[in-house]
């Protein structure tokens, strides 16, 4: 096997390129595409121009050998393909598959500087597949808007959900846990094409971890602001987020700075980041953890976010398997103690999380995997889509205060509902 990369003209930005490939799809019939925007692998975006994702048991199959040959210079920073698709954090009701996967042996990569490129994972001679896919990405027109529209949206009970952060509480109170991830989700019905929406949100909110698949099983539209796992040769990365205010406009800009002082926020924050220290320490070599970044302030849609950094290497014999069996569910959208956490956030969540709070990504051969946390990110289903939000409890946790952060992670996927 061995990695072909293949520069191409035009700088069109990535949904534009997305809703070419689906068009194209629609057309003749094929899988739908599958995309990756923001800040994955180093560039700007990763297109799979078509790929049949199906529903799987857990997390992506193993990876095939590295490319037996060099990466040549013009292929430097190439990804070539991979196992795209989600594994979710599920719960008894969901509708959507627990995982899916589908294998992508060629794609379309953007880089940093916004440059595209065609790269393909080749077993034998090369695929005529790139230059319709060049001709595609350097077009100057595109296929006409596919609007949506939603009805008979419900929104959660906020008395139910400030009752569950009281309950939160009593058991932090009691010693049962330190943290606890404490969600709740709002559902419409939805009719219109998935696909769609992603690109549209995509290019309003520019999130740095965005995600679309789909298959017959449904669809994920994520705008996910969250690291959950890089893993790049033997080192592996998690940049959890613990802390949330509002960022709407002019006004909003002082939030910045109480966040960064915000004891509860802060706190919040500290014990997720020994959390994820405590997974990556299961399978990374012994002294090799560290947290490079502590409390870091950052602009995200709609809000501010407190994301910190926590870096290791693994340990010898450690695959992306054994990684995701140590650290999943990601830290920041469970809890201290984990195990325990999981078994209050049951009691306490009147819904599954199904997709929401797992991991979209990415696991390829050439480049390693990134997965993001599967957070504002819409699921699809039967004409239906929801979205979850929620936020940390701690023991100084205020209920009104909790929800009210709910409703803003909430207020940027319910404006682009409605557009």
């Amino acid at each position: 096997m061995r990695v072909e990369a293949r520069a191409l003209p035009g700088d069109a930005e990535p949904w534009r390129v997305l809703r070419r490939l689906s068009s194209r799809a629609r057309r003749r019939g094929l899988p739908p595409p599958a995309a990756l925007t923001g800040d994955w692998f180093g560039g700007g975006a990763v297109l799979a121009p078509s790929v049949r994702i199906e529903a799987a048991a857990g997390p992506p199959p193993p990876l095939p050998s590295p490319p037996e040959v060099p990466i040549t210079a013009e292929a430097a920073g190439a990804i070539g393909g991979g196992w795209i698709g989600y594994l979710g954090y599920a719960g008894a009701g969901s509708r959507l598959p627990r995982a899916a996967w589908g294998w992508a042996d060629h794609l379309l990569r953007r880089d940093r500087e916004g440059n595209w490129w065609y790269e393909e994972l080749v077993s034998g001679a090369g695929s005529r597949r790139c230059d319709e896919l060049a001709a595609l990405v350097a077009r100057s027109d595109d296929p006409p808007p596919r609007p949506w529209c939603t009805s008979q949206l419900q929104h959660p009970d906020a008395g139910a959900y400030r009752t569950a952060v009281r309950r939160a509480r009593e058991e932090i109170a009691a010693g049962e846990v330190y943290q606890v991830n404490v969600c709740t989700r709002f559902a419409a019905r939805f009719a219109g094409d998935p696909l769609e929406l992603f690109a549209t949100g995509a290019a309003r909110l520019a999130p740095c971890r965005a995600a679309f698949v789909a298959g017959g099983w449904g669809a994920v539209a994520s705008l996910s602001p969250e690291l959950f796992l890089a893993r790049h040769g033997r080192v592996v990365t998690t940049a959890p987020i613990k802390g949330t205010l509002p960022r709407r406009g002019p006004a909003d800009a002082a939030n910045a700075e109480r966040l960064r002082h915000s004891v509860k926020d802060v706190a919040e924050n500290v014990m997720i980041v020994d959390m994820a220290r405590n997974d990556l320490g299961r399978v990374c070599e012994t002294g090799s953890v560290t947290v490079p970044r502590l409390l870091d302030v950052q602009p995200h849609p709609g809000v501010w976010h407190l994301v910190s950094t926590v870096e290791g290497r693994l340990a010898a014999g450690i695959d992306d398997a054994a990684l995701l069996a140590a650290t999943f569910p990601p830290a920041s959208v469970t809890g201290a103690p984990k195990s325990r956490a999981l078994q209050v956030i049951t009691a306490l969540e009147t819904a599954p999380r199904e997709v929401y709070c797992g991991a979209v990504g990415l696991a390829s051969p050439v480049a390693g995997t990134e997965l993001s946390v599967a957070i504002r990110s819409y699921e699809f289903h039967g004409g239906d889509v929801w979205f979850g939000v929620g936020g940390g409890i701690t023991a100084d946790s205020d209920p009104a205060a909790e929800w009210a952060e709910c409703e803003t992670k909430a207020a940027p996927l319910l404006a682009l509902l409605h557009l």
